[in-house]
């Protein structure tokens, strides 16, 4: 699991990914880190992430790393990886980062391409509610340069990080079931198509009604080829149930589908076929 030593830096406190320093052996305090020649450019991750309640998300990301002629992005020593944050990067109020550091390939003598994974973990109370929305994405890159871990010269050691390369969004994922009947059913008569829209909580770790969201009714005759047509948009209640009625004319399969929100990822229920006698 990914390792953060905190290293108290002569001009104040100084956070630095370090992927195999335990930060209580991280007991040297001579020097300062010096500044890295390198930069971070291209970062690529999903516009969105959605997660659940229980099962561990990993998004990937990559970008491309610029560095000076001193700068051995293949030592063992050498890691380098994409976060996201919130809040200023100088002193952002969350972050969220991966289990490992990216693996980066050398393209040029002056440049990498770094690829990694951002691992999301519902079920161990990594995340809150309030944590859905817009988050920004950073990369750093930490050089022991053969220092010991245990008890380094920080001047010796060089980091480098870079704030606002990306962004992304994390949403809580999101369930929508339906039922429709009677099956079969005459034709003329009243087809109800009934449902529930949930989404995850990360505080309980359960899932609950989305209230007050609107759903369409869908329906395809059966053997058509084409798209699914909206026969009418209602409203999730207090529990997130939704229950909606149409004619019934046509064999065919009805659906419920809800667009999403910045919160909540878009979702379509599984289609159940009527039959129309």
């Amino acid at each position: 699991m990914r390792i953060r030593a905190t290293v108290a830096a002569v001009s104040g406190a100084l956070a630095l990914t370090a992927f195999a320093v335990p930060a209580a052996h991280a007991t040297g305090s001579s020097g300062t880190p010096y500044t890295m020649d390198a930069s971070f450019s291209n970062l690529k991750i999903a516009s969105a992430i959605k997660v659940g309640t229980t099962n561990k998300v990993s998004t990937t990301y990559s970008f491309t790393l610029t560095h000076g002629s001193d700068v051995d992005v293949t030592a063992s020593d050498f890691y380098s990886d994409a976060y996201l944050y919130r809040g200023s990067f100088d002193d952002p109020s969350k972050t969220l980062d991966g289990d490992n550091p990216a693996t980066c390939k050398v393209v040029t003598s002056t440049t990498a391409t770094c690829t990694g994974t951002v691992d999301l973990h519902p079920a161990d109370g990594q995340l809150k509610n309030a944590d859905t929305g817009s988050w920004s994405v950073a990369a750093e890159a930490i050089a022991f340069n053969g220092q010991d871990p245990e008890n380094p010269d920080w001047s010796k050691i060089g980091f480098k990080d870079q704030g606002g390369l990306a962004t992304t969004r994390l949403q809580r994922y999101s369930k929508l079931t339906a039922n429709a009947g009677p099956e079969p059913v005459a034709k003329g008569k009243t087809v109800t198509t009934t449902g529930k829209l949930t989404r995850a909580n990360w505080e309980d770790n359960l899932y609950h009604g989305y209230t007050g969201q609107s759903v369409k009714l869908q329906f395809k005759k059966a053997g058509s080829t084409t798209a699914y047509t909206t026969v009418k948009t209602v409203t999730s209640d207090s529990y997130g149930n939704v229950k909606a009625t149409a004619t019934a004319t046509y064999d065919g399969y009805w659906r419920l589908s809800f667009a999403g929100t910045s919160t909540t990822p878009a979702v379509t229920s599984t289609a159940d076929y009527v039959d129309v006698r």
